[in-house]
C-alpha cells in the first residue's frame, strides 16, 4: 500500500469522526501555507490554519482568496468534534508554535530529512524525499482529488515548490515533472508567476537591514568549505541567499532577539552533492546546545538559548569536520 493510499484512508476515517484542522508549521512560508490550503480544498471537514504567514505567503493567499484561519499561539479555539489533525511542513510539534490537543490522531506530512515526531498506532507519518511539501501534496491530489487542482491551487503549489527549492537549485527530475504538470492547462505561465512573486516590495527597514548585513559579511575557510557569515535582524533567508552569490560554498546568518539565537544557513547544490547536509547539522547542534533545528540539505535553521558565539562556533566546527567528497 502506497503512502498516498494510506493517507487517503486516514483522511476518510478522520473525516467520518469530525473536523480536520490542517495545521501549518509556524515558519509560515509559501511551501507551508500552500500545502495546507491545497490539502484543505479536498474536504469540507478541513480548514488550513496556523499562527503565521510570511509576507509573500500572505500576498499569494490574499490574491487567491483562499480560506486560512489564523490561530493564537496561547489560546487555540479548537472545534468541538475533531476527527484528526494534519500537520504540514513541520519536523516536530514545537515547529507548529502551538500545543495540539491530547488524544487526537495526528497525520504528519513533511519532506524534511529530520523528524522529532512521536507516532502512535492511530497516527500516520507521510515523509517523502521531495524538494518541498507542496510536491507531496500535488502527488496526493493527482491520485485522489484531481478536481481540487484548480488554477488558484496550482499557482499556490507551484509557488511553494519554487521558493522552497531555491528556484530549482536543489531539485531532482521529479520536481521538474511536478512543475510541468501544475503548468499544464493552467491560466498562468511560469514566467508570469515568478514576476508576480518578485514584485514583493521590501520596506525601508528590511532594505537597510540587508545592506548592513552585507557590509558585515566575513569569510573563513571551514575545513574544505568556503563559509561566508554575517548577522542580521530580519530577512535572514533572503540575505543568506544573496551571500551565496559571492562564491561561498555555505552562507550563515545569525540573529539574536529576546535572549534567543537564530541561525539561518544556505548551501550551494555542489556542496550538498559533496557531503553537506545543513538540516542534519542544525539538528545535531540543537540537540547538543539545546533548542530546535533542522531543514533541508541546502537550507536549514536552528534556534537556541545559547549565546551567538557558542552557536556560531558549533556550526563552523561541524562544517569543518566534514570532508569534501
Amino acid at each position: 500500500m502506497t503512502d498516498f493510499t494510506k493517507l487517503h484512508e486516514w483522511i476518510n476515517s478522520a473525516s467520518n469522526r469530525g473536523a480536520i484542522p490542517v495545521v501549518c508549521g509556524r515558519n509560515g512560508d509559501v511551501d507551508t501555507i500552500a500545502s495546507g490550503i491545497a490539502l484543505a480544498t479536498t474536504r469540507q471537514e478541513m480548514i488550513a490554519c496556523g499562527i503565521h504567514q510570511n509576507r509573500l505567503a500572505k500576498k499569494l493567499v490574499e490574491q487567491a482568496r483562499a480560506p486560512f484561519r489564523m490561530l493564537s499561539a496561547t489560546n487555540v479555539n479548537w472545534p468541538e468534534r475533531i476527527g484528526g489533525i494534519i500537520t504540514v511542513d513541520a519536523a516536530s510539534e514545537s515547529q507548529l508554535g502551538i500545543e495540539l490537543p491530547k488524544g487526537v490522531p495526528i497525520c504528519v506530512i513533511d519532506h524534511h530529512a529530520t523528524s522529532d515526531w512521536v507516532i502512535t498506532s492511530d497516527d500516520l507519518e507521510v515523509r517523502i524525499n521531495a524538494s518541498s511539501t507542496t510536491e507531496i501534496v500535488t502527488d496526493y491530489l493527482l491520485r485522489h482529488a484531481k478536481d481540487s487542482l484548480t488554477n488558484p491551487v496550482r499557482k499556490l503549489l507551484l509557488a511553494g515548490l519554487i521558493t522552497d527549492s531555491g528556484r530549482f537549485r536543489h531539485n531532482d527530475s521529479r520536481a521538474f515533472s511536478t512543475a510541468t504538470m501544475l503548468l499544464e492547462g493552467a491560466d498562468f505561465s511560469y514566467a508570469s508567476l515568478v514576476e508576480e512573486m518578485e514584485e514583493e516590495q521590501l520596506t525601508s527597514s528590511d532594505f537597510g537591514a540587508i545592506i548592513r548585513g552585507m557590509q558585515r559579511v566575513e569569510k573563513t575557510q571551514a575545513g574544505d568549505w568556503r563559509l561566508a557569515y554575517t548577522r542580521c535582524g530580519t530577512q535572514e533567508g533572503k540575505l543568506a541567499g544573496l551571500i551565496l552569490n559571492t562564491g561561498a560554498d555555505i552562507s550563515l546568518v545569525s540573529r539574536t532577539r529576546d535572549g534567543s539565537t537564530r541561525l539561518t544557513a544556505r548551501a550551494r547544490r555542489s556542496a550538498t552533492e559533496e557531503g553537506i547536509n545543513l538540516g542534519e547539522i542544525m539538528k545535531n547542534i540543537a540537540e547538543k546546545l539545546g533548542g530546535e533545528g533542522g531543514g533541508h540539505a541546502g537550507a536549514a535553521g536552528m534556534t537556541s538559548s545559547s549565546d551567538k558565539t557558542r552557536v556560531e562556533s558549533a556550526f563552523i566546527s561541524a562544517i569543518s569536520a566534514i570532508d569534501r567528497r
